[in-house]
C-alpha cells in the first residue's frame, strides 16, 4: 500500500518531541520534506529522518507528492499557512490553538471544504485513555446526572519546554495572541467539549502575574455554564512551578469521577455508596522526562487519511473550542459573562 508522503513546517519542540517521532513511527508514513525558516534546524531535521530541507515553505508546498503537512507554528501563523497549505491541495495537522480569532478559523474550514482535504487539530486530551473511559461511563447513564466538574492544566511555562526558551515566542503577544489560556485552556476547553456537551456561557479572570516582560495572559480561571446547565471552573495556568497539573474531577449524582487526579490511577471512580473502582490505564502525555510516548494525534490523522474518514478534531471542532477560550478572554476584558454559540458550525 502507498505510503502517505508528509511534511513538517516548524521545526521546533513540537515538531521534534510529537510530530516527527510519532510520524516516524507509524508504518504507513513516509516523511519527505520539513521547513523552517531556521535553516540549521531545518537541515538537522532532515539528516535525522531523511527528508528535504527547506527554508521557504511555499516552495516546499511545491513537491507534488506530499500528501499531507503538519503546521507547527507559532499561533498567528496557523491561519495564513494552513490556508495556503490547503490550497495546495495537501490535507493539514494544524497545532492549537487554530487561530487567533473566528474569522481566521472560519476561513481555514472553508479552505478545507473548498479544496476537499482534510483539516484536522492537534488537540491530544480526546485520545487520552482515562477521558476516553469516562465519557463511555458519562454517556452509558450509570454515573446519573452530571452536577459539576473542575478541569486544569497547569505547569511552569513554556520556556521549559519551547526550543527557544525564555525568549520564545510563547511570550510575544504579536505572535503568540495569547499565552497560558491559548496553550492549555484550549485543550481543556476541547475536553470539557468532548466529555459535556456544548459551553453556553463563561466568566473569567486572567492575568499576567507569573512571569515577566510579557503581556500575555499566564494565570487563568473561567466558570462554564454548559448547554445541559452543568457549570464547572476550567483553570490554565504557567505558574504551577514544580508539578504539572492536567487533572479533570467530575461531580455526577452516583459518585466522583476523578481523570488525570492520581499518580498510580488514571481515572478513579468513587461511587456514593462507598464503592471506588481504580482503572489503571495508559498515562496521560507531558512534556517531562519519558513523558513523550504516542499520543495518538499523529495516528488518527494518518488514518483519517486512508481510511478517508472524518477526522474526531475537525476544523468545526477546533473552532468551537477555540471560541470558548476568545469568550473567556472577552468576559474578562468586559468584566462581564460572554454568552457562546454564535459561531457557525455549517462548514465540515
Amino acid at each position: 500500500m502507498k505510503k502517505v508522503k508528509v511534511a513538517v513546517i516548524g521545526c521546533g519542540s513540537i515538531a521534534r518531541k510529537r510530530h516527527l517521532p510519532e510520524y516516524n513511527a507509524n508504518t504507513q508514513v513516509e516523511i519527505v520534506a520539513v521547513c523552517d525558516i531556521v535553516e540549521n534546524r531545518a537541515v538537522q531535521m532532515a539528516e535525522e529522518y531523511g527528508a528535504i530541507a527547506f527554508t521557504d515553505y511555499k516552495k516546499m508546498l511545491e513537491l507534488e507528492e506530499v500528501d499531507a503537512v503538519s503546521v507547527c507554528l507559532p499561533n498567528y501563523l496557523h491561519a495564513p499557512v494552513t490556508i495556503t497549505t490547503l490550497n495546495a491541495q495537501k490535507h493539514v495537522l494544524c497545532e492549537k490553538p487554530m487561530a487567533t480569532s473566528i474569522e481566521e478559523a472560519e476561513a481555514m474550514n472553508e479552505a478545507a471544504e473548498t479544496n476537499q482535504k482534510k483539516l484536522m487539530i492537534a488537540h491530544n486530551q480526546r485520545f487520552v485513555s482515562s477521558h476516553q473511559k469516562a465519557k463511555q461511563l458519562i454517556d452509558s447513564g450509570s454515573m446519573g446526572k452530571i452536577y459539576s466538574f473542575r478541569t486544569t492544566f497547569g505547569h511552569g511555562g513554556p520556556e521549559n519546554w519551547s526550543i527557544d526558551g525564555s525568549t520564545s515566542w510563547f511570550f510575544n503577544k504579536k505572535e503568540a495572541f495569547v499565552g497560558a489560556m491559548g496553550d492549555l485552556g484550549v485543550h481543556k476547553a476541547d475536553l470539557i467539549r468532548y466529555l459535556l456537551g456544548e459551553v453556553a456561557e463563561v466568566g473569567a479572570f486572567v492575568e499576567t502575574s507569573a512571569k515577566e516582560d510579557t503581556s500575555v495572559d499566564d494565570n487563568a480561571v473561567c466558570i462554564l455554564k454548559m448547554n445541559s446547565g452543568i457549570i464547572g471552573t476550567l483553570a490554565a495556568s504557567w505558574s504551577y512551578v514544580s508539578n504539572g497539573d492536567n487533572s479533570t474531577v467530575i461531580y455526577c449524582e452516583k459518585g466522583v469521577l476523578q481523570l488525570e487526579n492520581d499518580p498510580d490511577y488514571s481515572l478513579k471512580v468513587d461511587y456514593k455508596n462507598g464503592e471506588s473502582v481504580h482503572h489503571k490505564l495508559d498515562k496521560i502525555q507531558t512534556n517531562e522526562a519519558q513523558g513523550q510516548t504516542n499520543t495518538h494525534v499523529i495516528d488518527h490523522f494518518i488514518e483519517s487519511i486512508i481510511s478517508d474518514q472524518i477526522p474526531l478534531i475537525t476544523g468545526v471542532e477546533g473552532l468551537k473550542s477555540l471560541e470558548v477560550i476568545l469568550s473567556a478572554l472577552e468576559a474578562n476584558e468586559r468584566n462581564t459573562i460572554s454568552k457562546i454559540g454564535n459561531s457557525p458550525s455549517s462548514v465540515h
